[in-house]
């Protein structure tokens, strides 16, 4: 395998080991975070998050991956950038901290001014260490994201499950949250190999922001839609029922944001690598393509045919509402990996333009997806996120039909076979439900069934990705 295949290859598994690693401990700890608190507690953490998810985003201003795609930052880049992140976390948590009242009283819910004005501090510690994670994803060096993450994750668990079980409430998730942020800031600065000098330029900011604005502008539009329904849900309907949308996102997002980061963090500095190498790029477009979408399937199908038994032996009881949210989250999320694979090489390529574009024509479709929809209930609304998902796969590959050549049409047509698979594969698990009883010999049968279909379907149809896949995997064991 030559040299840069094996770093790429290296990097994904450090990336993916760290997402498996923070994911894995951070949804066990959810579990038991579940059992000893309220759905409405969570509620009030996931009312909160909406603002600080959406302000987070002006902190990097889309600076972090301008840094990136930039072939010769040097240290007064790198110094500028970390600079402007600061203030606009220091300004940005001002805001929050005067607003907090407003906050509250909007959701009606005025013993949240406190809880408000402590968890926005993660808006500080985001500005700190966004230098950091640009750095080493340029130099290609996940195994410190791999340390940082677990360690930050590891020492805010036990104190978030602590600080739950002397009964501490709300304060628990928010303590988690910030411990978790700050433990993961202070490891990066100790091991990454970039420290500040007293250095700022006006004059390389403005082309870094021309960039990054576009992508903040992005990322905004496709944060405020994913936020909108979330702020509905708190303010139309109830906490227990945020509570409910949220935390049925938990299981397949823990998924798929491994895979996702993964993909995301590795790639991107791949292809604008060889941004000037169309054919190079498509070809590692389809394969990103296609990879993602025969090992995503099969997980969204399994979770949500499965939902019932993961929730009542997950969650106990008081959590079965949440398994219709669990369902539809399931089908959302299976296109996740498949977008991020496209806006990854239209963002390589230097088009952060298009990425504007594009995304302020999902986010309308969304938007009035949303709107018709809020009479008829929060199921109504997620049935509507998910056509709109599907819309959005066409919309996201346009634009590399001409960057790529690889577009909506080769989309579908790479789709067909894993797609088929996985409908069959998911018939099959449903029926081997109903053979038993009892919530764990149900779901222990479903998941053998689940994995000889697949993997037999795959053997005897020939799929393309089944053969890459065992191939990488026997790579990586030469690797080791």
């Amino acid at each position: 395998m030559p040299a840069d295949k094996r770093t790429v290859l290296s990097n994904m598994m450090w990336r993916f080991a760290e997402r498996c690693g923070a994911q894995g401990v951070s949804f066990i700890v959810s579990i038991i975070l579940a059992r000893l608190l309220l759905p409405e507690e969570y509620g009030v953490v996931s009312l909160i998050t909406i603002f600080t998810s959406i302000l987070n985003l002006f902190i990097d201003s889309g600076f972090k991956n301008a840094l990136i795609q930039k072939k010769n930052a040097d240290q007064l880049d790198y110094c500028t950038v970390f600079y402007f992140n600061i203030f606009m976390g220091i300004v940005l948590y001002l805001c929050m901290f005067a607003a907090a009242p407003a906050i509250a009283h909007f959701y009606e819910k005025d013993y949240m001014v406190p809880y408000i004005r402590v968890m926005s501090l993660t808006l500080v510690l985001g500005g700190i260490n966004g230098v950091q994670t640009a750095v080493v994803a340029k130099r290609m060096e996940f195994k410190r994201f791999f340390y940082a993450t677990l360690g930050g994750t590891l020492f805010s668990a036990v104190v978030g499950i602590w600080m739950a079980y002397e009964g501490m409430g709300v304060w628990a998730l928010i303590a988690q949250k910030l411990v978790n942020q700050l433990i993961n800031t202070t490891i990066l600065w100790v091991t990454v190999r970039w420290k500040p000098s007293l250095l700022f330029s006006f004059q390389r900011l403005k082309p870094m922001f021309n960039y990054g604005s576009k992508l903040l502008g992005s990322s905004f539009l496709n944060t405020m839609t994913t936020n909108l329904s979330s702020l509905i849900i708190g303010k139309v309907y109830s906490s227990a029922m945020l509570a409910y949308y949220d935390k049925g996102r938990r299981i397949p997002n823990l998924v798929v944001e491994n895979l996702q980061s993964s993909v995301q963090s590795v790639l991107f500095p791949v292809l604008a690598e060889r941004q000037d190498q169309k054919q190079e790029v498509g070809k590692i477009l389809r394969r990103s393509f296609t990879t993602a979408a025969y090992c995503i399937f099969p997980c969204m199908v399994g979770i949500a045919v499965c939902g019932e038994s993961i929730v009542r032996i997950l969650y106990t009881e008081k959590w079965i509402s949440m398994v219709p949210y669990l369902q539809l989250w399931c089908f959302i999320f299976a296109f996740y990996l498949l977008h991020t694979a496209d806006l990854q090489v239209i963002q390589a390529m230097g088009r952060s333009d298009t990425i504007l574009k594009i995304e302020v024509v999902k986010q309308v479709v969304s938007l009035l997806a949303i709107v018709v929809t809020i009479p008829f209930g929060v199921l109504a609304m997620m049935v509507s996120m998910c056509v709109v998902t599907v819309i959005c796969l066409y919309i996201n590959a346009k634009p590399n039909e001409e960057l790529a050549g690889y577009g909506f049409r080769e989309h579908i047509k790479d789709l067909m076979p894993i797609t088929g698979l996985n409908i069959l594969m998911g018939i099959a698990v449903w029926a081997a439900g109903k053979l038993l009883t009892g919530d764990i010999a149900v779901l222990t049968v479903q998941i053998l069934v689940g994995a000889a279909v697949y993997i037999g379907g795959s053997y005897l149809l020939k799929l393309e990705s089944f053969s890459y896949v065992l191939r990488t995997a026997a790579a990586l064991k030469n690797k080791i």
